[in-house]
């Protein structure tokens, strides 16, 4: 397998197209009209119930900022939720790199657009499994799959995207925004990244230490009716 080595990358980069999905909805009341401040043609891509919470927080200035994922990749959520940012729209302009022509090509060719920032946080399991009699239905309900994959891809690329996973970090990206004037820098992205990584091998140890103590009849016997 051939891999694409990047030799010429940009330090300061502008946030034009934000993907927002999160758990915690906290600090969205600040964090979005922040950024529409800072630059007002930022567009946002979002899903369910954060589409309609940005939506709220908007109001009428929603219409000209705010798209569904389902409506950008032309594929409608699945039934309660279960697929909702797989797609190949959402990773093409996740994992595009600024001065790689051929991922320039795939974006026209697809009618994608490079996402530069992200703005995720997963589904709680941790609190899920910390509740009284949880059953093992109820956690494997509650483990993320869409969330990680989205934070994984932002932080691979953070030669180019933001990858966001914590609010109490809102303050401090939005702070560097104003004093770049709509700009990330490249120091803040790898921080963020490295961030992001932790953020998800926390979040699969969690998985996978529930998981193995776990007895096979436990399982089944879940299932049974």
């Amino acid at each position: 397998m051939s891999i694409n080595i990047v030799k010429k990358i940009d330090n300061l980069v502008k946030v034009k197209n934000v993907l927002v999905s999160v758990s915690d909805k906290s600090g969205l009341d600040k964090l979005v009209p922040q950024l529409l401040k800072i630059n007002p043609e930022i567009k946002i891509l979002s899903t369910g119930g954060t589409y309609n919470r940005i939506k709220e927080i908007l109001g009428i200035d929603a219409a000209s900022c705010l798209m569904q994922v389902s409506d950008y990749t032309g594929q409608p959520e699945t039934q309660g939720g279960l697929v909702k940012s797989l797609d190949f729209k959402i990773y093409l302009g996740l994992l595009t790199e600024t001065y790689n022509d051929s991922h320039n090509a795939d974006l026209k060719r697809t009618g994608s657009v490079p996402v530069d920032m992200v703005v995720v946080n997963l589904y709680p399991f941790k609190n899920t499994i910390s509740e009284t009699g949880v059953t093992v239905e109820k956690a494997r309900g509650n483990i993320d799959i869409g969330g990680p994959s989205m934070i994984r891809a932002a932080a691979k690329n953070f030669l180019r995207v933001a990858p966001i996973v914590d609010p109490f970090d809102y303050e401090m990206i939005i702070s560097e925004m104003k004093t770049n004037k709509g700009l990330i820098s490249l120091e803040l992205r790898f921080r963020l990244a490295q961030k992001a990584f932790e953020h998800t091998a926390v979040y699969d140890r969690t998985i996978a230490d529930f998981l193995k103590v776990k007895s096979f009849d436990e399982v089944r016997n879940c299932y049974r009716n």
